[in-house]
């Protein structure tokens, strides 16, 4: 089976930074404030969309300076980097070692990731990935088809796990299922709007659901 995993507020506890970096843009460039849950209600989309859903209408100059600003201050917050969340390293090894595929579906840059993977020592692990800035945004599922023709997948054996409403409706329309994490930057309501087949309250939850499969 192919595993599809979102990366921040599913396999990292990164949410706080990115809503801290968000609120860092916004107060440099006097832009009307918004609060740390529409901050949050934004992760998952590509950086330029994620910002458009914030400020409507938005020029495209400020939309580059506030783009622009959020990544340097998520770049020097991250020269401490994220931690995995609980059980998620051991999970992947396991599905690893079952024969698996595993793959990242993220809003995050190329450049990002890249830089995040390093930093992790993760360049090798997954079998193939995909960033907004190289295709489309979530919901949009051409990440997620993408990452099937490459690893030559049918989507009845591949499964997205991510922890925004933006995972999962982007596997609805790739007509794949999914499966949602309780403790990322969406709430449950918004979540199970999309009927994942599996709601994990920890990560290790997903062995559990793999050997039923």
């Amino acid at each position: 089976m192919l595993f599809i995993f979102d990366w921040d507020g599913t396999l990292l506890d990164s949410t706080a930074k990115i809503v801290r970096a968000m609120q860092s843009a916004i107060a440099k460039h006097n832009m009307p404030a918004r609060s740390d849950e529409e901050a949050k209600g934004i992760i998952g989309l590509g950086l330029p969309e994620a910002v458009m859903q914030l400020y409507p209408g938005i020029s495209a100059q400020m939309l580059i300076k506030l783009r622009d600003s959020y990544a340097q201050f998520f770049i020097d917050a991250d020269q401490t980097p994220c931690n995995f969340y609980p059980h998620v390293q051991n999970v992947l090894a396991e599905l690893r070692a079952q024969g698996h595929l595993l793959a990242v579906a993220t809003g995050k840059s190329r450049r990002g990731l890249n830089r995040v993977f390093n930093n992790l020592n993760r360049q090798d692990f997954f079998d193939a990935s995909r960033c907004a800035d190289e295709t489309a945004s979530k919901p949009n599922p051409l990440m997620l088809n993408q990452l099937l023709d490459e690893l030559d997948c049918d989507v009845s054996q591949a499964v997205m796990v991510g922890d925004t409403a933006f995972d999962l409706e982007m596997a609805s329309n790739a007509g794949m299922k999914s499966i949602a994490v309780s403790y990322g930057a969406h709430s449950e309501e918004r979540l199970l709007k999309h009927k994942p087949v599996l709601y994990m309250d920890s990560f290790n939850e997903l062995l559990s659901w793999e050997r039923g499969c």
